[in-house]
């Protein structure tokens, strides 16, 4: 049964929410602690791109979410809906307002549909998908693909796993091989940005990867707007600094300029990760940046993940404002750092000396038996395990690294992450 005040209220049953729940009460069981989350289902989604794939049963990224709640901790099955920090509560959806001592917020990250015109009505038809949304579609669309233009896309906000969209396009060219389509197929990958990953020696592997695999990348095209009817993405130029846009001559890729900025390109299948952004309740509440680029997301210190205005509220995972990747790697990182700040506050009301370092990961699967992993931390800098990377190259794809995402790292997750034991 729930209580009205708890010594630590945690918003988000996901990922960063259970981990630190988990830590929290390993540490110290006398604490008070309840996560709030309405959600009947947590999900393993990092596996999702393998369940697209057709390498991995998406019944076995489920599991019912009472089931991963630590034992000693309450759940709070309600809906967040207004934070009051000045008041030190958290008013909910359904009337209730509870009360902390601190507060962590980790509510993970919105898919924002309706942000690209013509994306919900594009999902109804059979041609477009998204490993976001759905990865099961995404298995039924690639099967029933009969060659010609694959485009694979993403927004210009920020994403949980920027690689997931690269990753999809990766594995499609091989599925597309496997049915015989492949050399009836252009395969594009487009991307606001301007090169596919912004950490070396990883941007030069994938360049290889990409290369190799003769698909088509497109850098500064940002889609604005998909018509379902016509089977057109529109893309808007993003090269910082240039007004018009020029196309490269790819043959037989169908696409066009309409104006200085906008490309409009065909399909005959389309996978895209959707616009997203931090939860409405967060982004529209006084924890969240009013201002900047950092608008709409959660304000915290990015190496103590205190909140900049309120000390006793602390924040990680996707709706966090922090400059790096939005994975459950960094959030392995990221809630030892928080539980350790909230076990000193609640001892001295000081700060401990643990601090984030912007470490996250992307396991990026190049094909089916491959995948290279990519470690690195603030600014872009390389950050690899000191174990793996005396063990492995993980900077190349190895079958080794392949295992280690189907089998290894589901396993750690559901036995050791979410039980606090790492």
């Amino acid at each position: 049964m729930a209580h009205s005040h708890y010594d630590v209220l945690i918003i988000g049953g996901g990922t960063g929410g259970i981990m630190t729940a988990a830590q929290l009460h390993r540490k110290d069981n006398k604490l008070r602690i309840a996560v709030m989350d309405p959600s009947k289902d947590h999900w393993y989604q990092p596996a999702w791109t393998l369940v697209a794939a057709g390498t991995f049963d998406m019944k076995d990224t489920r599991r019912d979410e009472a089931s991963v709640i630590p034992p000693g901790v309450d759940h709070v099955k309600e809906y967040a809906a207004t934070f009051e920090p000045e008041a030190n509560t958290v008013r909910t959806r359904e009337g209730n307002a509870y009360t902390y001592g601190h507060l962590v917020v980790a509510p993970g990250i919105q898919m924002n549909i309706d942000d690209l015109p013509g994306l919900r009505e594009a999902l109804q038809t059979d041609h477009v998908c998204s490993n976001y949304i759905d990865p099961e579609k995404t298995l039924r669309v690639m099967k029933a693909f009969k060659g010609g233009v694959a485009v694979f896309t993403q927004p210009s906000t920020p994403i949980k796993c920027g690689g997931a969209p690269q990753k999809a396009a990766y594995m499609a060219d091989e599925f597309f091989r496997k049915s015989g389509v492949r050399t009836k197929t252009k395969l594009v990958f487009a991307t606001p940005g301007s090169m596919i990953f912004g950490v070396q020696p990883f941007r030069a592997a994938l360049e290889d990867v990409i290369r190799k695999k003769e698909i088509i990348f497109k850098a500064f095209y940002d889609p604005v707007r998909i018509d379902p009817v016509k089977k057109e993405i529109h893309f808007k130029w993003s090269k910082p600094g240039d007004n018009h846009c020029a196309l490269t001559e790819e043959q037989g890729l169908p696409e066009k300029i309409e104006g200085e900025r906008t490309i409009v390109m065909k399909y005959d299948m389309l996978h895209l990760a959707p616009p997203q952004s931090a939860p409405d309740f967060v982004r529209n509440s006084p924890l969240s940046y009013a201002e900047g680029p950092n608008k709409g997301w959660l304000e915290v210190d990015i190496h103590t993940l205190q909140h900049t205005r309120y000390v006793n509220i602390f924040g990680l995972g996707d709706a966090a404002a922090l400059p790096t990747a939005k994975t459950g790697a960094a959030i392995r990182k990221q809630a030892p750092v928080v539980v350790a700040n909230i076990l000193q506050r609640i001892k001295d009301g000081a700060l401990s000396k643990n601090e984030y370092s912007g470490y996250s990961s992307c396991p990026l699967v190049t094909g089916y038996g491959k995948m290279l992993l990519a470690e690195f931390k603030y600014d872009n800098v390389r950050d690899s395990d000191p174990l793996l990377s005396r063990l492995f190259d993980t900077g190349k794809p190895l079958w080794s690294m392949w295992v280690l995402k189907k089998y290894m790292l589901p396993w750690l997750y559901w036995n050791r992450m979410l039980k606090g034991a790492m």
